[in-house]
């Protein structure tokens, strides 16, 4: 099927239908764009972020992790520039009385009205919440727009109680929040998301500027390693006047959506703005002390920053497929075998109990090392579609040959060929596919 005839709202039935994706509250009529992760959905999310957890940290010697508080000193977000810096241009419609995010609005009207549009203004981002029993301003806190910045203010830590040695990163999943104007396009934009960050430190800005290229080419290929299609991934340098205020360079890895193409990751040559401001703010030393050179260094930055919302966005309108079998149109997500929520499915051909007996052995077996399924429900076909449309990538049926033979059937969710594979060596045939 072609990617480009694939719509968000194919995108969306499939989510809900097929328990990845459900509206928040929506016993109480939700809350816009507010989404859960149903069963399958988050399988498929925490497959992002294991994978990406371990090529960008478990396989490299120069990573480290952290995991950072959500609520923060008020002041980090003074000297990181967010309370100045972090708004959105926002404009009212006279009639309508909507708001909208001036960047997004075309032929300077309202979208939904025609109605003639307020004068822009800045509208900071911050979620503010109160820490403790007093609901003032001495209790103000914010719900932390990204995770950078607990990397950052947790730098000395690192230096003072590890042993590493520039240049290194710091690696973090976790949440963030911003009050997004119009937050929209199901779960690509909403108010709280996940993201993938990385820190790497570097000793100087030449430094900074291989390491920025070198994280370009490593988090492209890495997207592809997901099973996007490349046709469908594109970079995009930013110009100058759409550098973010901490930033020397940036460049977007994009995935060309049903809305078009936008982006997925941003990576950022951050200087050492960061630290530079830290550093004010708190009065702390932040400098590395190199001992090749014996001086102190304050590093430079280069940061990826991913939406695991995001990744997961695109991956499911990328595996989105529909194609005909046996006469009949079968709706199919082709999830590379590593990021499938369900590794296989296992069925007895029918309801009886030799087979059912035969069938739940070789479930409990793999399930002590995968998500796998049993369904004896409903003719062997049926069973068929309904792992293609949560993207299951191998279907292992016992028959009654198996009894006799000590064999079954593995049938491939996309070319749907069909192996006999022995019983004993089920699960190494595969591990030899899921790699």
């Amino acid at each position: 099927m072609d990617k480009n005839k694939v719509t968000m709202d194919e995108v969306v039935n499939v989510a809900k239908r097929r328990a990845f994706i459900y509206p928040g509250s929506e016993i109480y009529g939700g809350l816009a764009n507010a989404w859960d992760y149903g069963p399958y959905g988050v399988l498929l999310k925490k497959n992002v972020k294991k994978i990406w957890w371990e090529d960008m940290v478990m396989k490299r010697p120069d990573i480290i992790g952290l995991d950072s508080a959500i609520l923060m000193n008020p002041k980090v977000w003074e000297a990181s520039g967010h309370l100045k810096e972090f708004t959105d241009p926002l404009v009212d419609c006279k009639k309508c009385k909507q708001r909208f995010k001036a960047d997004d609005i075309k032929d300077k009207v309202c979208p939904e009205c025609g109605g003639e549009l307020t004068e822009a203004r800045r509208f900071n981002l911050m979620f503010k919440t109160h820490a403790g029993p007093v609901d003032d301003e001495s209790s103000l806190v914010y719900l932390r727009p990204e995770t950078a910045q607990g990397i950052f203010v947790d730098f000395k830590n690192i230096l003072d109680t590890t042993r590493v040695k520039l240049p290194f990163g710091v690696a973090q999943i976790g949440k963030s929040f911003r009050n997004e104007i119009t937050p929209g396009n199901f779960i690509f934009r909403t108010r709280e998301f996940e993201q993938f960050e990385i820190e790497y430190f570097v000793k100087s800005a030449l430094e900074a500027k291989k390491a920025f290229d070198e994280w370009v080419k490593v988090r492209l290929e890495w997207y592809k390693s997901l099973g996007i299609h490349s046709e469908n991934l594109r970079l995009r340098e930013h110009t100058k006047d759409e550098l973010a205020h901490y930033a020397i360079a940036a460049t977007d890895i994009e995935y060309n959506f049903p809305f078009g193409f936008l982006e997925l990751e941003g990576i950022a040559n951050r200087g050492d703005y960061d630290l530079k401001q830290h550093e004010k703010f708190s009065g702390q030393d932040l400098k590395y002390f190199d001992e090749e050179t014996k001086t102190q260094i304050l590093p430079f930055v280069v940061e990826p920053s991913g939406g695991v919302d995001r990744t997961v966005l695109a991956i499911l309108i990328d595996a989105y497929d529909k194609d005909r079998v046996e006469g009949e149109e079968r709706t199919v997500l082709r999830f590379h075998p590593r990021i499938a929520p369900i590794k296989a499915a296992v069925f007895p051909l029918v309801k009886k109990e030799p087979l059912i007996m035969r069938a739940k052995e070789i479930y409990h077996q793999l399930k002590e090392k995968y998500f796998v399924e049993y369904d004896e429900s409903g003719t062997i076909g049926r069973r068929y579609r309904r792992q293609d449309e949560i993207g299951t990538p191998y279907c292992i049926t016992v028959d009654f040959d198996s009894l006799e033979d000590g064999a079954v059937t593995v049938r491939d969710r996309d070319t749907m060929k069909q192996d006999r594979v022995p019983l004993v060596a089920v699960q190494e045939w595969l591990e030899q596919r899921i790699k």
